[in-house]
């Protein structure tokens, strides 16, 4: 078990021969006379810890139980390394050293607080931050869950002019406790005076993201970071991406927008974002490319290049409450979250069942906290929850109606805030991505009909004072059953939404909202503009009687958005438009 390896424990500790044993043990080693450090790590839930060190250069890496003796630990690392020497190199006797016949004698002990350990103590108890080995003439401090990067990884699109957000996870820490150090490609000598026509390295920044400019187009980049807990620090981790510093596209759609966003809101406002991002699943199918965004240039559909404007986009918001559309999985734990945390927010995701993508909210942490999470998909709640029974029971009269219902992975992201000045401000933020089909009006009036009456229950049980945020991509015009439900407060039987998809699906009945709610956006021209349609479908629906808008963020002009014909584009990173707006409690 001596190499066994975890993310965790990947640490390389130069110089340290960390050997003791049940009372004194004669090993027969080659050592070095250097103070380092020898590496254990040690969770009370776990009923394994790692003991990681370096002998001559090789990373030797040890799993044992925490109940296990330390005598018993410390003699199978003995002969490990006996055993190891054995198939190494002939070793060379140092003049004047005791030796067995063999090689050095070294007699190794641990310590702690001046005292040896006991032989019989438990490894969770034994190896004790601050612990010293001694081996022969030199000592290691054993570094007991020191602060360490279980991921650590840079993006693979680097744009100048665009953050570039590496993924990081730390063990045993904090990111806001991390140091960061990036570092530009220098060639020809430039970093490096001593080694002419190599590449140097040269300082380039100290934040958690570093934004390249267009003097780095060509060059690679450096990231050395140090795990932090606030008070101790892990073994630096030094990245470097893959490829170079590619050109940006230049003015990008949203870069005027960010003209009014540049400062955050104070505690009497909040900024919210409705997006759908075009999901990567969607974006990278032969129909997307050839009948839904031919005109696209084919680079431009590419994940990470969509992602690198995507996080630019956001970023320069600077929001309070990002609800988000068509996100895949991995984009929100890989890119998205990592990104969107290094500028202050915390996230949530919800998967579609059956599906690679989701719904995601952020909320900026030092403005708000989560009080709960009450996530459905609605077809299942449709069928489930007894509040629903009438309208279960006007679905159940058309069949055919009822499949398609249910077949939907349709789900309402809930997620409830409160303002962390002032916990009388509660928000319960609801996001969602309703049926797309052109000819599926219907079968969203049932869904919204669901959602709001599951709101209601969510609100009226458990958060009487928390005011409704709606948000999402609706796939519902201005004229449309829906926006007429949620805007007006109730829907007649006889709207034509009722017969979208024909007689066979007809199933026509009065529909209420239980909330006074308006579009703070209004109804703009578009927030979708692709090649074979444009039209308003996403929204942002707020209370008036607890929120009144202080601007809405003007959205990109129509030349902006149809320079490339229509989206998305070089300049767009999807086929929606954001919806931003600031919101003041009244």
């Amino acid at each position: 078990m001596l190499n066994y390896l975890t993310a965790a424990s990947r640490l390389f500790l130069r110089n340290t021969v960390p050997i003791s044993s049940r009372g004194n043990y004669n090993i027969v080693c080659r050592f070095h006379r250097r103070m380092d450090r020898a590496v254990v790590r040690c969770v009370p839930c776990e009923s394994k810890l790692t003991i990681s060190f370096v002998l001559d250069g090789s990373n030797k890496h040890m799993l044992r139980d925490q109940t296990e003796e330390l005598g018993k630990a410390l003699a199978r690392i003995a002969n490990s390394i006996v055993k190891g020497q054995g198939k190494g190199k002939k070793y060379k006797k140092n003049k004047g050293a005791p030796t067995d016949g063999q090689g050095p004698v070294v007699t190794v002990r641990l310590y702690y607080d001046g005292d040896v350990v006991a032989e019989d103590a438990r490894n969770s108890d034994a190896w004790q931050d601050g612990a010293v080995l001694h081996v022969g003439d030199s000592k290691y401090t054993v570094d007991r869950n020191p602060p360490t990067f279980t991921t650590a990884e840079l993006p693979a699109s680097l744009l100048a002019g665009f953050p570039v957000c590496p993924k990081l996870k730390v063990e045993f820490g904090d990111l806001k406790d991390c140091r960061f150090k990036w570092f530009k490609e220098s060639k020809s000598g430039a970093g490096d005076e001593e080694c002419p026509g190599e590449t140097g390295w040269t300082e380039a920044g100290s934040d958690r993201v570093f934004i390249p400019s267009n003097m780095d187009i060509g060059s690679k980049l450096k990231l050395t970071c140090t795990p932090g807990d606030g008070k101790k620090c892990g073994m630096d981790k030094e990245l470097v991406t893959t490829g170079t510093v590619e050109a940006g596209p230049g003015s990008c759609t949203f870069d005027n927008r960010h003209m009014y966003t540049k400062k955050v809101t104070d505690d009497n406002a909040v900024r919210v974002v409705s997006y759908n991002i075009l999901a990567d699943v969607y974006a990278q199918t032969d129909l997307s490319r050839t009948v839904l965004y031919p005109y696209c240039t084919p680079y431009a559909l590419q994940l990470d290049y969509r992602q690198s404007l995507i996080k630019k986009e956001l970023s320069g918001y600077n929001a309070d409450i990002i609800c988000l559309q068509e996100v895949d999985k991995n984009v929100f734990a890989d890119s998205l979250s990592p990104c969107l945390d290094a500028f202050g927010f915390d996230g949530l995701f919800r998967v579609k069942e059956k599906q690679h993508e989701g719904l995601a909210t952020y909320y900026r942490r030092s403005q708000f906290t989560l009080l709960g999470r009450h996530d459905i998909m609605l077809s299942e709640a449709l069928t489930s929850d007894p509040i629903h029974e009438e309208l279960l029971d006007r679905v159940n009269s058309n069949p055919a109606l009822k499949e398609k219902v249910v077949q939907r992975s349709t789900t309402l992201q809930v997620s409830v805030l409160h303002h962390l000045n002032d916990p009388s401000k509660k928000i319960c933020v609801a996001n969602t991505h309703l049926y797309w089909h052109p000819k599926g009006g219907n079968v969203r009036l049932v869904q919204m009909s669901v959602a709001l009456k599951q709101l209601q229950q969510v609100i009226t049980q458990s958060y009487p004072d928390a005011s409704l945020l709606f948000c999402g991509d609706f796939n519902s015009t201005p004229s449309s059953g829906v926006f007429q439900l949620v805007s007006q407060g109730a829907l007649h039987s006889t709207h034509p939404d009722w017969i979208s998809n024909g007689p066979d699906e007809l199933c026509p009945m009065d529909v209420y909202n239980p909330f006074q709610l308006c579009s703070a956006c209004g109804e703009p021209a578009y927030t979708n503009y692709v090649g074979g349609f444009h039209g308003c479908l996403d929204y942002i629906f707020m209370d008036p009687r607890v929120l009144q808008v202080e601007q809405m963020i003007p959205l990109p002009s129509h030349q902006e958005i149809t320079t490339c014909q229509a989206l998305p584009s070089v300049s767009h990173p999807s086929d929606h438009i954001a919806l931003v707006c600031d919101l003041r409690w009244k």
